[in-house]
């Protein structure tokens, strides 16, 4: 094991000069095992035992300034070492600073030496760590209970990390009468503890025997060169290393840490924090800005740097200190390395020197002591002890189970009391007494009514809770547990600092509060423990009502109730310093809080807001310090400022674009010569300017944000004032940025494509423009004084014309329109072509959108023209305009939907593309002088037939009706409807005057059979009933226009016999499909009608007389399947309790309503008196027939004969006058007479 320490020590050098050739010794901080505080593989255990009892050790050293142990000059015995030797208080590595360590002892106190060493190893503080300190205090902490010396220490608190650190009152009290800073402490002092204090001055004695020990380490350096100086080499080496730790302060989000570990990292100024948008890196805290201008010379020469020798990651027992140590280690004896120790031969070793060296020992990892005894300055021998045989030294025997339970619980008092962060704690017990008191020195500052900066050790303290926070701000990105942890340190260190002195360290804490709210992404599930601040035993708190202990959490032996009068102001008391000695005596008390747990909200706009209250403040602070170091006056936010661009709301339609190519011109790299002051005064390149940028850009998103979420709850008011104040602060970014970053031109894209949205939703919400109105306005006080911040900066006017609540649905579309282009002018850019194309593809379809829109807006806009206008023949010029303005809107948006390959939506396009040739052939139909329909024109067929091609274009972008079968679905139907359009004109207008009858017949045909072949029968679907509708309508009209052609043909015999059996065949599907809908029985009944007319028509050309008897019965068979329409009819009148007098003709105002739902009455009526007298002419013939006929009639024959006479009979007598109801009950009653008589039944049926 000690071999393996002597390889650990040698290749502590030979690593670093491996690494980072050149550097000195002094300036390479050794951290093995990479970044983390505990590096387990390089660990070497040191095992003390005691007796029975163990006490476990084990130190890692993390930095060492030494070289190699060099082996120790073993002086002639009588050698006199009150003769200085020739290396005397020359510089050397082996020894530190000349002058400054003397076996740890430095020769002034350092009040601030624990910030040194936690500002370089921050990734330990507040988690990893327990104690940061000088193993002088540490030491001496240890030895309270056997030492009568008086112990004063000042004491801070960092998550679970205490920083104790030497507080010399006599010092302080001393500088107090030159500085003023500690006087309410000395006036408390004086009063409640030392009421006789006076300056003690140290003896000859002790200054002699500090003499005497540092010339003997000088001796023992080495022993030919003893009296060689220093070479002006290294003297300018260790200059070089004193550099390193100058009194800039590095308190960037980067961890301390050095050349030969990082050398890239220490190279940045800062990191970049990890923000979807953010540009440059924030300079977080001032490097400028460096420590002489925040402490005065004194604590700055004793230090806020780390100047120990060496710093040890020490465990004790379960107790993780971080410790620094300036002891001087050699080489030489039986082991590698050896503490040298130098002791009056007359004077024994008491029991506080032995643990004095025991604990050095421990802590620097050496396995042995050497001895040197002295007679009055005379060397007289040398003795070699080890490290585990130092507690069995004669005259100073002390277990070692002892002092660790010491130091468990003293550790365990200062967790349970100084719980407050931020807050400095001194402990203090006088010299000669067995009580320790724990003041809480910040809390009897403010009772002072002293300024808080009476306190040395405010900044110091807010520094360090930064620079942690600062750490944990990258950790926090992978993991959101230590976001609560974050919120407290910045919450705290924020309460401790003044505005007016420290802007910067506010403004940036600010902007890191304002990063740990999650603004793009939901929080997770289990929101509440995975953010809290950890598991371990201490936590964070900001509220400092529930910071303080109660009564009965704290232990008796140091609680409130024990205290005695004179106390009063301790935050706890230790009785007697022979408790220590109990194991276990005092415990942590100190539980984890809910306080502790980030404010997690589900409301997104809430976390928002919290964002933008951090903002806000961040940039009071910038403010206030511009305002300070220029004295300008602040904005008027009523008064516009002029910018350095042209506003883009200036020039109407082309803002937009100039807009954009003003922004695109500014893409690139920063100007290196941009030197010329803001408006408010800030030189780019500031601290001030970096800060406004992020802080600009942050409460920009934060907008967006609320803007998404007000869209997505449908407040399109409130939405667009967010959009709005999103890009004011994105201007003012814009104004003082130099140049913009290709991830702020997405986000701009982004902003400005939401705007394009929420003016589209206003456009097509027009009914709820009150409310929108209002929501618009609404104005709080924070975004108030947010827009005021802004104002110093830019006029914020850039992007108003978006912005704007318009009350003209169509200028709110064109602007909707705009914001799309400019998104994608700025996607298309050089700047951004090769970013992802998700967001160009969703700004396409956004394109394509809005161009539909406006391209419908407008075709309805001409709908609404067309059927306001009076009858006449010519198509307007506005009307021509809508239809140029439509057509052109949607073949911008096929070209967008196409490029993006998105099918579905191109089709919906040249559906209603469709659409508007329809209008358009509308539009041209011809009126007649007597204000009737004229002849199907030219330019109607052009236009339906360009509707034609649309649709058939929207099928072929399809493909099929599985790649969305809704949209096919509805170009499927368009398509049918115009066909079925076109050919119904065309029947019933029909261009007589420019083309043949059968050339029209033709065409009518060809169109009803496409008409139906894109009737979907099969599909189950909404639109089944309507396709059966038109299919059953358009056999019905084909079998009209065979029916009409059977009629006027004359002489072409083959021709007729073609369209009489064509009609048969159209009347019977069209029949077929009316008695399948259940809903038409007025269609059915007019097409029986019809057929029975065409079967009338048919007789009316035989000769024969049993020829005309098989068409009668034919006919009379077809007026049979009448019944089911009357049935229908009947249905329906009873269910609206429809009682009419038969004498209502057509002109009754009940009828000619048509009041009755779904039942057109006046057609019915019309029916009925076509059938009336059709049933009695067909029923008269057939009687008239067989009973003329000369064969003899069979038994059948003579059944149906009567059966025809009855029902003739019933038929004449009827009650000319009976309700339409008794009517039509009478008629089904007769039909399903002769239904049953014949045997014929419309369904098929056999006779009963």
């Amino acid at each position: 094991m000690l071999e393996g320490v002597n390889s650990r020590l040698s290749s502590m050098s030979s690593s670093a000069g491996d690494r980072e050739p050149g550097i000195p010794l002094d300036d390479v901080k050794e951290d093995f095992g990479g970044p983390s505080c505990s590096a387990d593989h390089n660990r070497h255990d040191v095992v003390i035992c005691s007796g029975n009892s163990e006490v476990k050790s084990r130190a890692v050293v993390k930095y060492s300034a030494a070289p190699p142990p060099a082996t120790y000059a073993l002086l002639q015995e009588k050698t006199d070492l009150k003769l200085p030797p020739a290396n005397w208080l020359r510089e050397n590595p082996q020894l530190g600073a000349a002058g400054t360590t003397v076996l740890g002892s430095s020769s002034k106190s350092k009040p601030f030496s624990s910030f040194g060493m936690a500002y370089d190893f921050i990734d330990c503080i507040g988690d990893d760590v327990d104690v940061v300190s000088d193993s002088e205090n540490i030491k001496k902490l240890l030895k309270i209970p056997y030492s009568k010396s008086h112990v004063s220490m000042a004491v801070h608190r960092v998550g679970r990390t205490l920083l104790l650190d030497e507080l010399d009152i006599q010092e302080l009290f001393r500088r107090s009468s030159q500085t003023g800073d500690w006087t309410w402490l000395k006036d408390f002092y004086q009063r409640l503890i030392d009421q006789k204090w006076q300056r003690k001055k140290k003896s000859k004695e002790h200054w002699y025997q500090k003499a005497i020990l540092s010339k003997f380490l000088y001796y023992s350096i080495n022993g030919d060169g003893a009296a060689e100086p220093v070479s002006d080499m290294n003297e300018g080496e260790e200059e070089n290393g004193a550099e390193e730790y100058s009194s800039s302060w590095p308190t960037t989000f980067t961890s301390a840490t050095s050349d030969a570990e990082e050398p890239d990292a220490s190279k940045q100024e800062s990191v970049y924090v990890e923000s979807k948008f953010a540009l440059d890196p924030v300079m977080s805290v001032p490097k400028e800005q460096n420590l002489p201008t925040l402490f005065n010379e004194g604590e700055n020469s004793q230090g806020l740097r780390n100047d120990f020798v060496r710093n040890i990651m020490w465990t004790f027992e379960d107790i993780h200190m971080l410790v620094g140590s300036n002891m001087p280690i050699f080489g030489g004896g039986r082991y590698p390395a050896v503490s040298l120790r130098l002791r009056d031969n007359n004077k024994p070793i008491n029991i506080l020197t032995g643990i004095d060296y025991w604990l050095d020992n421990l802590m620097c990892n050496v396995p042995e002591l050497v001895m040197c005894f002295h007679v009055n300055g005379i060397v007289q021998k040398y003795e070699m002890i080890k490290t585990e045989d130092i507690p069995h030294l004669e005259n100073s025997t002390f277990s070692t189970r002892v002092v660790k339970d010491i130091a468990q619980n003293i550790l365990s008092f200062l967790k349970s009391n100084c719980t407050k962060e931020g807050h400095t704690y001194w402990l203090f017990k006088a010299s000669g007494s067995d009580i320790v008191k724990l003041y809480d020195l910040t809390t009897l500052c403010e009772e002072a009514e002293e300024e808080k900066y009476q306190n040395p050790f405010t900044l110091p303290v807010a520094v360090l809770l930064y620079k942690v926070a600062s750490n944990l701000m990258l950790k926090a990105r992978q993991n959101r547990k230590h976001n609560g942890t974050i919120r407290t340190l910045l919450l705290n260190c924020i309460k401790l600092l003044d505005q007016e002195r420290h802007p910067q360290i506010i403004a940036s804490a600010h902007y890191m509060l304002s990063e740990l709210f999650q603004l793009d992404e939901p929080p997770e599930e289990d929101g509440g423990e995975s953010l809290r601040a950890g598991g371990s035993e201490d936590s964070y708190s900001d509220e400092e009502e529930e910071e303080d202990l109660t009564e009965d959490d704290e232990n008796d032996s140091y609680s409130n109730r024990t205290r005695p009068q004179d106390d009063s102001k301790a935050v706890a008391v230790i009785r007697s310093v022979g408790e220590l000695s109990v194991p276990e005596k005092y415990k942590s008390t100190y539980q984890i809080r809910p306080s502790s747990a980030f404010p997690v909200s589900q409301d997104k706009e809430e976390r928002c807001r919290h964002v933008l209250s951090y903002v806000l403040k961040g940039l009071k602070a910038v403010d206030g310090s511009i305002k300070k170091e220029s004295d300008l006056p602040s904005a008027d936010p009523n008064t516009p400022i002029p910018l350095k661009y042209e506003d883009a709301g200036a020039n109407g339609a082309s803002a937009p674009e100039k807009g954009i190519s003003l922004l695109l011109e500014r893409v690139g790299p920063v100007q290196s010569d941009q030197k010329h002051p803001t408006r408010s005064g800030m030189i780019p390149g500031s601290w001030q300017h970096r800060m406004k940028l992020q802080l600009f850009l942050k409460a920009s998103k934060a907008y967006y944000v609320l803007s998404d979420a007000a869209t997505n709850l449908l407040k399109y008011g409130r939405a667009l004032r967010y959009i709005k104040l999103s890009l004011q602060c994105y201007d003012a970014y814009c104004s003082v940025s130099g140049a913009l970053h290709p991830q702020v031109l997405q986000f701009h894209s982004q902003c400005l494509s939401l705007c394009g949205d929420i003016q589209l939703m206003l456009a097509q919400n027009a009914n709820n423009r009150a409310a929108y109105l209002e929501e618009y306005s609404y104005q709080t006080k924070e975004d108030q004084e947010l827009l005021h911040s802004l104002h110093r900066e830019s006029s914020c006017q850039a992007f108003s014309m978006a912005t704007d609540l318009a009350m003209d649905p169509e200028y709110q579309l064109f602007v909707s329109s705009r914001c799309y282009e400019a998104a994608y002018e700025l996607l298309v850019s050089e700047a951004l072509k090769d970013q992802t194309s998700d967001q160009l593809s969703q700004v396409l379809k956004r394109l394509g959108n809005i161009r539909n829109e406006m391209g419908v807006y407008y075709m309805n806009q001409a709908a609404a023209m067309q059927a306001e206008k009076e009858a006449k023949k010519s198509v307007s010029t506005a009307e021509q305009e809508l239809w140029k303005k439509s057509f052109a809107f949607f073949e911008k948006g096929m070209q967008d939907f196409e490029a993006i390959g998105d099918s579905t939506n191109t089709a919906l396009l040249l559906c209603n593309t469709g659409r508007l040739m329809r209008i358009c052939a509308q539009a041209h139909c011809t009126v007649s002088t007597n204000d009737s329909r004229g002849e199907f024109s030219p330019e109607e067929a052009l236009y339906y037939n360009k509707a034609i091609d649309y649709y058939l274009r929207a099928m072929k972008a399809l493909g099929s009706r599985e790649s969305h079968s809704a949209v096919w679905d509805s170009v499927n139907w368009e398509l049918s409807t115009t066909y079925f359009t076109l050919a119904t004109l065309l029947q019933d207008y029909a261009p007589l005057s420019r083309k043949a009858q059968e050339q029209i017949e033709r065409e009518v045909t060809e169109a009803m059979m496409k008409s139906l072949k894109y009737c979907d029968l099969q599909t189950e679907s909404a639109r089944q009933p309507l396709y059966q509708y038109r299919a059953a309508t358009i056999h019905h009209r084909l079998a009209s226009m065979y029916h009409s052609c059977f009629r006027n043909q004359v002489g072409d015999e083959h021709l007729r016999k073609q369209h009489r059996s064509l009609a048969e065949l159209h009347y019977s599907k069209a029949v077929s499909l009316f008695l399948s809908l259940k809903d038409a029985p007025c269609e059915l009944l007019r097409t029986l009608l019809e057929r029975v007319a065409f079967a009338e028509f048919t007789m009316a050309g035989q000769s024969s007389s049993v020829a005309k008897l098989k068409s009668l019965t034919g006919a009379i068979d077809i007026m049979t399947e009448t019944r089911h329409a009357f049935q229908l009819i009947s249905k329906e009148l009873q269910e609206e309790s429809w009682d009419a007098p038969a004498a209502e003709s057509a002109d009754s105002p009940d009828v000619a309503s048509g009041s009755m739902s779904g039942l057109d009455l006046q057609e019915v009526i019309k029916l009925i008196s076509v059938f009336e007298p059709s049933f009695s002419f067909l029923l008269l013939q057939v009687i008239k027939l067989m009973t003329t006929t000369k064969r003899k009639p069979s038994n059948k024959d003579e059944e149906m004969l009567k059966a025809y006479k009855n029902v003739y009979s019933k038929l004449l007598r009827a009650e000319k006058n009976a309700p339409l109801l008794s009517r039509i009950e009478l008629y089904i009653e007769l039909l399903q007479q002769l239904t049953t008589q014949t045997g014929s039944d419309g369904t098929g049926a056999n006779k009963s």
